[in-house]
């Protein structure tokens, strides 16, 4: 269990983030929910975790801004004392191919999903330094496992994420920090719900178990991933994506 723990997770107010900010409330942590656009489904989010009984505090940021992460993981310090778990789960796509995609494409997903990742570990790490204690959880991707066609910015990323997610299990592992990285596959999500039938149905036929999985599938590799039970992995990624990747 996480009672007393303070969790940060970024993009918290919908989809894969949502869900394992409920898990982790669930579980006992206090929640810094981190939204950059709605307001309005972020505090729907701190409702949910309130009603159950669990702590939550809002924190508008946009990841990809390196002063803007100062100064929102500073608040979250001021205001809860302590970071245990950092949850870098915001990212958007911008879809295209290759031939077409435009400059501006291909920068906008590399600074949230990638450089976003970057600045939030940058600025919790010292904390969890000074704990000597902490659990850094990084959404990759499969697609930055084995590849996308149409997603070579999305791709680029997420494998980025994977190579940062080691150099810094490598660099934290002496303080007691451990850094992992969750790759999800397809996840029932607003980000998927706009897919075309015909383009799930394809999808779903190369997955090994057949099917979508749902962002609380993502929720529990993370929770468990930030669990006391995890304290001896670091520097790993946990693909959770019905047998994709392997």
């Amino acid at each position: 269990m996480l009672e007393g723990k303070v969790a940060v997770v970024t993009g918290a107010s919908r989809g894969i983030g949502k869900a394992v900010a409920l898990k982790l409330a669930k579980d006992g942590a206090a929640i810094a929910i981190n939204y950059n656009g709605s307001r309005e489904k972020a505090d729907e989010v701190k409702t949910e975790i309130e009603q159950g009984g669990g702590k939550a505090e809002i924190f508008q940021c946009d990841v990809s801004n390196f002063h803007a992460c100062e100064n929102f993981l500073g608040e979250v310090i001021k205001k809860f004392g302590r970071i245990d778990i950092l949850v870098n789960n915001a990212g958007i796509t911008r879809d295209g191919l290759l031939m077409r995609m435009s400059e501006e494409d291909f920068d906008a997903v590399l600074n949230t999903n990638l450089k976003g990742t970057f600045h939030c570990i940058r600025f919790a790490a010292r904390q969890m330094i000074k704990q000597r204690s902490g659990r850094i959880i990084n959404l990759s991707s499969v697609s930055g496992v084995v590849g996308n066609a149409g997603q070579a910015n999305y791709s680029a990323s997420k494998a980025g994420v994977i190579g940062l997610t080691k150099s810094a299990a490598r660099e934290l592992s002496s303080r007691g920090v451990t850094v992992n990285a969750v790759a999800p596959g397809f996840i029932c999500t607003e980000m998927t719900d706009v897919l075309p039938e015909k383009t799930k149905e394809e999808a779903a036929a190369g997955i090994p178990l057949g099917h979508f999985g749902k962002p609380e599938d993502i929720a529990e590799a993370v929770a468990f991933l930030a669990s006391e039970e995890a304290g001896y992995i670091t520097g790993q990624v946990l693909c959770v994506d019905g047998g994709m990747a392997m």
